[in-house]
């Protein structure tokens, strides 16, 4: 990413839209970089002309250790500018979530894991992980898409938790169907729970691509990073879930239009800047994404950076 260009002038509606909406995952598959190149990576981002678009510094609890050794010259140097990091929880939550109130103790303030991300599906396990947390922390819960995610996001509503959805990965079958993301996310709306995505979203636009960056990858569609935000947007509009379904499922990226106060689809369906804002607050926090150059490349490719 260039440091020497001059700083870009970002339209109103897409900062409001993008701001702190990039985790970046670059440890996680298809990248699996390594923990030197990760670090080095998010600390030359968080120095870029498009630090605005970045979150948080995605990690497993197991390699928290070796992501402080690698990041302690890097972070020393970031005056009362913490790094925030968020926390791939295994399958000892109680475990972990001790441990992660420990580092912070021990790292702090340059560092702190603020946000963990917890794979479940009961409602007793929310419940059991909700007990062990420690002050300071959210948790954001995986969520399976079956006949069991609505029940799981009433849980999380009564004690105002948030939800995670996977919308991809390394295989076909991996990406869920756009009805699925859609019944999550009007799930989320309706009961006041704030969410995240991860995984298959390096794209802003609905596509079909390679899924990994090796030769002879297998290929599929990739859901798009802007047709799941607006699609939020629009359903908190009350759209109904066949015209959410054409939001999700639209490839074309000239049928999407940002103003400085708007953003527009298909010519007639408009968020303007308070929805945008409050799609996010309220809704879609951030997605995970292994990379953090390619969404920005191809932004600019299409005109909206």
């Amino acid at each position: 990413m260039d440091q020497q260009a001059a700083k870009p002038t970002v339209r109103e509606s897409v900062h409001a839209l993008l701001a702190g909406a990039i985790d970046y995952a670059g440890l996680f598959p298809p990248s699996t970089i390594s923990m030197a190149d990760a670090v080095l990576n998010y600390a030359t981002y968080r120095n870029s002309n498009y630090r605005w678009m970045l979150g948080r510094f995605v990690v497993t609890a197991a390699r928290l250790e070796e992501f402080v050794e690698n990041a302690r010259d890097f972070i020393s140097h970031d005056d009362g500018n913490a790094w925030r990091v968020a926390v791939v929880v295994g399958e000892d939550v109680a475990g972990t979530l001790q441990y992660i109130d420990s580092f912070n103790a021990a790292n702090g303030p340059g560092v702190i894991c603020d946000t963990v991300e917890i794979k479940t599906d009961t409602a007793a396990a929310i419940d059991a992980a909700i007990g062990w947390l420690p002050p300071g922390i959210v948790p954001y819960f995986e969520l399976p898409t079956d006949e069991s995610m609505p029940d799981l996001i009433a849980a999380l509503s009564i004690d105002g938790h948030r939800a995670k959805i996977r919308t991809g990965g390394v295989t076909v079958d991996s990406f869920p169907r756009s009805t699925d993301i859609i019944r999550f996310v009007r799930g989320c709306l309706a009961a006041g729970v704030k969410f995240k995505a991860t995984a298959g979203l390096h794209h802003p636009i609905r596509c079909f691509r390679p899924l990994t960056y090796e030769n002879n990858a297998p290929e599929g569609t990739m859901h798009g990073f802007l047709n799941l935000f607006l699609m939020t947007g629009f359903a908190r509009d009350g759209f109904k879930p066949s015209r959410l379904e054409d939001v999700m499922e639209e490839e074309f990226e000239e049928v999407f239009r940002f103003d400085d106060q708007t953003v527009t689809w298909r010519e007639e369906h408009t968020l303007n800047l308070w929805q945008i804002e409050k799609l996010r607050s309220a809704g879609i926090q951030s997605f995970g994404s292994c990379s953090f150059d390619e969404p920005i490349a191809a932004l600019q490719k299409l005109g909206i950076l």
